[in-house]
């Protein structure tokens, strides 16, 4: 039994302002018509593969649920009341097979926003790695390095035999500074750190029990009881959220007799950065990777993104330009790994760039600020056919509804209305109300909110289909 484990709770904010915390890069598409998690489930082989099992955190969920839908795959979805690194995600994955009965299952373990060129290379160095599994190893990839990559951790391995693709872990070793990657790229034994594991589930839960025993009774203690949510699988939050902070790096491997390491050069990237994304894409004469509306003059060695306006540049070099409705970053190309600095001072500040784009999903379909003041925020929301917002109320603030397109039905205290496009409704302050799209095309109507408090967590809400609180 073989079975992919999908780590898609990464926040990937050195690729803001297009990823944010609510939206982060592995539900995006950098790299195709597919987002990254899509096409981290897709490039599988196509035979001999289970159900996989996908690790979120709680705000992902429907945007998971969502994308798993869209290309047809199904999937167990277990939820992180927080993030806590590696270990203890992956832990959970392991305990789930063990209460199923299947611990001697192989799981590959893959992170949900990496980006892979070379698919069928990659399937064929999967198949070695489960070989090499089903002996109790456990098995990381190491990435042949063509570079002196600072953005990068490294493996130092040593060979077990002459000729032999499979080697001991000697050593990981942090992201270093330029002359230390030069030195690794020159010694030849030094790898970059994938991230990617292959090993039977029992396997690892030995090694953490041995090697980091407080993350495998904290998982343990969480997974106890399991609660089906729809589609997601949800755990005990008291007692995950005592499991230390670990990567599987410093929790198992960099103990364990039992790793080894094989070399991957398939076009491995983990587009960790904005530099990462120019060299994977396609570049014109004078270097540039353009995408969107752009115009260049004078321009060289740029990458260069334009969202919903024209971008245009002249005379510049070796910038990252980076538009979207809510935010434009400019940066030299040579700092982009400094952009999670910019993205604290957007937290320090409480900026609600940092969080979400102006469009933010909803499980019932989305919603876009248009207008924001100190007393009023107007927002275009539409409601997917047949979907329903919870049946709320607001403390602070008053609703102005008007339906621009598509059927409305509102629920106003004992009121209930059908609205159809040019009519409009009030919700007062403290009223309990719902809205519906009873209909089967979008639901648009504008949303104008007036109060003393207009934030977002202004709810209090007593039915919801989607199991929010």
């Amino acid at each position: 039994m073989i079975v992919p484990v999908v780590l898609a709770g990464g926040s990937g904010l050195r690729l803001w302002p297009l990823s944010r915390v609510q939206h982060p890069k592995q539900f995006h598409c950098l790299s195709g018509e597919q987002s990254l998690l899509q096409q981290t489930l897709q490039r599988l082989p196509d035979c001999g593969i289970d159900a996989p099992i996908v690790v979120s955190n709680e705000e992902h969920r429907f945007l998971v649920a969502e994308q798993l839908r869209q290309i047809g795959i199904r999937a167990r979805i277990l939820l992180e009341p927080e993030g806590r690194n590696t270990a203890p995600s992956i832990a959970l994955a392991a305990l789930d097979l063990e209460q199923r009965g299947t611990a001697d299952a192989v799981m590959l373990v893959l992170a949900a926003d990496h980006q892979i060129r070379n698919t069928e290379q990659f399937q064929r160095q999967l198949m070695k790695a489960i070989d090499a599994a089903a002996d109790g190893s456990l098995v990381t990839f190491g990435v042949v390095a063509d570079s002196p990559a600072t953005g990068y951790g490294y493996i130092r391995a040593e060979a077990i035999r002459p000729g032999a693709e499979l080697c001991r872990i000697a050593e990981f070793c942090e992201k270093p500074d330029a002359a230390t990657a030069q030195h690794y790229l020159d010694c030849g034994d030094y790898y970059w750190n994938s991230g990617i594991f292959v090993f039977r589930a029992d396997s690892y839960l030995q090694a953490l029990r041995q090697h980091c025993p407080a993350v495998f009774q904290a998982c343990r203690q969480a997974i106890a009881a399991p609660r089906q949510d729809q589609d997601f699988i949800r755990i005990a939050p008291e007692p995950f959220c005592q499991s230390p902070d670990i990567s599987i790096d410093y929790a198992v491997m960099e103990y364990t007799q039992q790793g080894l390491m094989l070399p991957l050069d398939v076009g491995w990237s983990d587009l960790g950065s904005w530099g990462a994304l120019w060299d994977l894409h396609d570049k014109d004469a004078q270097q540039n990777v353009i995408r969107g509306d752009v115009i260049t003059e004078q321009t060289r060695g740029s990458y260069i993104q334009a969202g919903h306006k024209l971008v245009s540049t002249l005379g510049v070099e070796d910038l990252v330009i980076v538009d979207t409705a809510d935010a434009l970053l400019v940066a030299d190309r040579k700092k982009v790994q400094d952009v999670k600095g910019l993205v604290s001072q957007l937290a320090a500040a409480e900026r609600a760039e940092r969080l979400h784009h102006r469009q933010v999903l909803r499980p019932w379909g989305c919603y876009e600020t248009l207008a924001r003041g100190e007393r009023h925020h107007v927002k275009r929301i539409t409601v997917n056919p047949g979907a329903s917002l919870s049946l709320q109320r607001h403390q602070y603030r008053a609703e102005h509804w008007v339906v621009v397109e598509g059927t409305a039905r509102v629920r106003c205290g004992d009121q209930l209305m059908i609205l159809s496009e040019d009519q409009s409704t009030y919700i007062p302050v403290g009223e309990i109300h719902q809205l519906s799209n009873p209909g089967v095309t979008p639901l648009e109507i504008i949303e104008v909110q007036s109060g003393s408090y207009l934030g977002e967590d202004d709810i209090t809400r007593f039915d919801d289909d989607y199991g929010r609180s």
